[in-house]
């Protein structure tokens, strides 16, 4: 999840689109990122971030000493932001698949779906779905979606911004994040409805949340993004990572980003995953 907005091919198999569209960008070497993480290091050592995120969440060791009460199930919050980043940015259950360095600047890294698909889930689908400046969607790709919910009273929105309220500028936050692989298939899961969202029991909520891919994985960590890859994230959120992954018709997503209420329109980058221990909570809320 960014903080600007508060948030693998599975075969050999490859489509000559989503290789032209991979080589937009220039990739960077281990160097580029391991110095993305010294620095990270030396601007947070000693200046008191909490942990951040992301992280792998089939690993939950870790020695910040930050902690905070994990924020209410978000039954009980208001739903504010929804958007997705182009691949996984945690680690773990289903998404495994190292995707590469990317250019580092957020754009082709992460982590991929660690299934397999049909040549039909894979087969080039017409037209550009959600284009953006660093390349548009393609049957295969990963995504990772955040729900943002905020313990204000506030209403869903753009950016952080919705997560926020004049009443109280210190809200608690919960993420609750759903990985999708995207596939040529009608039948498969629509993410019109999965983004859903509306009021439920005087809450504003996500309608639509996957309830059957995993117990969420919760625990204590920060917004995300790359433009935190080297500088720490100041917020505290609870976070809840569903292990799972669902696949989600790709010309459903393109139709969302043609028009919802968070200004969406294409997939944002990811962090660098993050690795030290001392920037990592220890175990699970």
């Amino acid at each position: 999840m960014k903080a600007a907005t508060l948030f693998a091919l599975a075969t050999g198999v490859v489509t000559p689109v989503a290789v032209m569209a991979d080589t937009l960008e220039q990739l960077v070497s281990d160097t580029v990122i391991e110095q993305q993480r010294q620095r990270l290091s030396q601007n947070t050592t000693g200046q008191g971030f909490g942990p951040q995120s992301p992280r792998d969440i089939d690993r939950l060791k870790g020695s910040n000493p930050v902690v905070f009460s994990p924020a209410p199930p978000a039954s009980q919050m208001n739903l504010c932001n929804i958007h997705f980043h182009k691949n996984a940015e945690h680690k773990g259950g289903q998404f495994t698949r190292f995707a590469g360095n990317g250019d580092g600047r957020g754009y082709q890294g992460g982590y991929r779906y660690s299934g397999t698909l049909s040549e039909q889930e894979l087969a080039p689908v017409q037209g550009d779905i959600c284009p953006g400046r660093h390349g548009s969607l393609y049957p295969g790709d990963t995504i990772e979606v955040h729900y943002v919910h905020s313990s204000a009273q506030v209403t869903p929105g753009p950016t952080l911004a919705a997560c926020l309220s004049q009443a109280g500028q210190n809200p608690q936050l919960r993420v609750e994040a759903q990985v999708y692989v995207l596939v040529n298939d009608a039948g498969a899961a629509d993410f019109g409805e999965l983004a859903a969202h509306g009021v439920r029991q005087g809450r504003h909520q996500g309608l639509n949340i996957p309830a059957n891919t995993g117990t969420p994985v919760q625990y204590a960590g920060s917004t995300t993004g790359p433009a935190y890859n080297e500088k720490g994230s100041p917020f505290q959120v609870t976070w809840g990572v569903r292990p799972e992954v669902l696949k989600v018709n790709i010309a459903s997503v393109g139709e969302w980003c043609r028009q919802n209420d968070f200004n969406e329109g294409h997939a944002h980058g990811v962090r660098n995953l993050v690795s030290n221990p001392q920037l990592l909570s220890d175990g699970t809320f």
